[in-house]
């Protein structure tokens, strides 16, 4: 019977991975180790880098400021990069967090934040999105971390939607469309590329929803009679648009 890995420690790292390689970790993740969980010399954990899989690898070193490994075997390997693009309004603090992390579990290739008018934050760290996002996919088991794209105005990214996107369409959770069932119009882009939008709380203002909605590429959707925060919007756009279309590869 093939041995299980899911209890172990997966941690994201920037080395090449390969059997017989050896390599050590940076200093938060080495104090993380040894002194956070009490690794020892010894103990196994499953490391991946986005580009080889993911490796079992053995602690050969426990010193709180350079954890050493050595890379025993693959045991998963490299999945494909997702192709879907998600841009999000951004929102305060621990609810950021939870969207970013929620698109990396749906599947989300890029991540970008889509400046609004009603956007509410406008001042971004990107090694916070950066950071959130490995965390969901070590967390989760992806090992594809999304690409987190710089931040853009809402009307710059229409406007080189087609040069940036080629033959892409893109998917508009828009607030303000007739209660109906996504469910004909998703299935109808199965096959293509796409993207995401979801707006921001308060919603796209009227103006902005007149843009998108007069653009060829852009296909508008309802996500039910229901009035949503924009955190639980965002996930529900990425599940149903996920279930219809299917893993974006």
């Amino acid at each position: 019977m093939p041995r299980s890995h899911s209890s172990l420690q997966r941690l994201y790292v920037t080395p090449d991975l390969y059997q017989g390689g050896a390599l050590t970790l940076e200093k938060d993740q080495s104090l993380y180790l040894a002194a956070v969980l009490r690794k020892s010399v010894g103990d196994e954990v499953v490391l991946f880098n986005g580009r080889d899989g993911a490796w079992l690898c053995r602690l050969t070193g426990d010193s709180k400021k350079s954890v050493s490994l050595e890379v025993v075997e693959q045991i998963a390997p490299q999945t494909p990069q997702s192709d879907l693009w998600y841009g999000f309004a951004p929102l305060k603090n621990e609810r950021l967090d939870y969207v970013i992390q929620k698109a990396v579990e749906m599947g989300a290739g890029t991540i970008q934040p889509v400046m609004t008018q009603y956007t509410q934050v406008h001042r971004l760290k990107s090694e916070r999105l950066a950071a959130n996002a490995i965390e969901a996919a070590e967390q989760c088991e992806v090992l594809s971390v999304p690409v987190i794209a710089p931040e853009i105005a809402l009307d710059r990214l229409l406007d080189g939607w087609t040069e940036a996107h080629g033959d892409r369409k893109l998917i508009f959770a828009d607030e303000g469309e007739a209660s109906s069932s996504p469910v004909e119009t998703l299935t109808a882009l199965r096959g293509q590329r796409v993207g995401l939008l979801v707006g921001p709380e308060g919603g796209f203002s009227d103006e902005e929803r007149g843009k998108l909605r007069a653009l060829p590429f852009v296909v508008p959707i309802s996500l039910g009679p229901r009035i949503l925060r924009a955190d639980t919007a965002a996930v529900a756009a990425l599940a149903v648009t996920q279930a219809i279309i299917g893993d974006w590869r």
